[in-house]
């Protein structure tokens, strides 16, 4: 093990060679999820509408493929996997992360919006873990990694689809971790808190930013590379028998 890996965290053996595919990946959270599994020695392949950012990432890291997709449209998401798996094999691991927390007015959402928001924050999730755990069982298992939030925990504001959204993929972690067990595929969610990404600075003050290290026990904002160190373990067979949950990184936020 090199002195630069060992300064980035754990090392997981059970991760080096195996195929990863990661939704959401070019930028914030997604990309240190790439950059993560990358450095674990996995074969990575990842999505996003980012068709700046994506390539560059794909192309500073040894192992790892980018093709641009629109998860909404579960035709091209479908071939998109298919495209993957011609090239690489079947999945092993699948890190359901791409998602948008556009704020929104209650009194605003129409019928249409409300789709667009669940085909944006929930529906992909479903259906991209439909189209690899054929793969996955012919491999003997594999880990899905479904990606919640705190925000409907916390019943914040502007949010409503969103959080509708996210509480749900809790419900659909649980049912679908007991559906698939038999195949000893399992299942998680992991629940971050306010993660300090670019994007989100966009929506908080310095007095914004002050309330949420308030909230939190620790006082130190969480970066995209913790929520990743945790993905790195439920992925791997140090966590094999983790299924069915959800798990907080947030700082101890309240």
């Amino acid at each position: 093990m090199s002195m630069a890996l060992a300064k980035k965290g754990a090392v997981y053996p059970s991760l080096n060679g195996k195929n990863v595919l990661v939704t959401g990946g070019a930028t914030g959270i997604g990309a240190a999820l790439v950059q993560a599994f990358a450095r674990q020695g996995a074969n990575v392949a990842f999505v996003d509408l980012n068709d700046s950012a994506g390539p560059a990432l794909a192309e500073a890291l040894e192992g790892v493929r980018f093709l641009r997709c629109d998860l909404r449209d579960l035709d091209v998401l479908r071939e998109t996997v298919r495209s993957f798996e011609a090239e690489m094999g079947s999945f092993d691991i699948l890190i359901n992360n791409a998602a948008n927390d556009d704020r929104h007015q209650f009194g605003e959402v129409t019928p249409a919006y409300w789709d667009e928001r669940m085909a944006t924050n929930l529906r992909h999730q479903f259906f991209t873990s439909q189209m690899v755990v054929p793969g996955m069982k012919t491999r003997g298992g594999g880990a899905i990694v479904n990606l919640g939030s705190i925000s409907w925990h916390l019943g914040l504001p502007d949010l409503v689809l969103y959080q509708t959204a996210k509480a749900a993929v809790e419900g659909m972690t649980r049912a679908m971790a007991r559906d698939l067990g038999r195949d000893n595929i399992r299942v998680t969610t992991i629940v971050p808190g306010n993660v300090e990404t670019p994007r989100q600075k966009r929506w908080y003050t310095a007095e914004g930013e002050a309330k949420i290290l308030d909230g939190q026990c620790l006082k130190r904002r969480i970066q995209p590379s913790d929520v990743a160190a945790l993905a790195l373990f439920l992925a791997s067979e140090d966590g094999a028998l983790c299924s069915g949950h959800e798990y907080f990184i947030d700082a101890g936020w309240s």
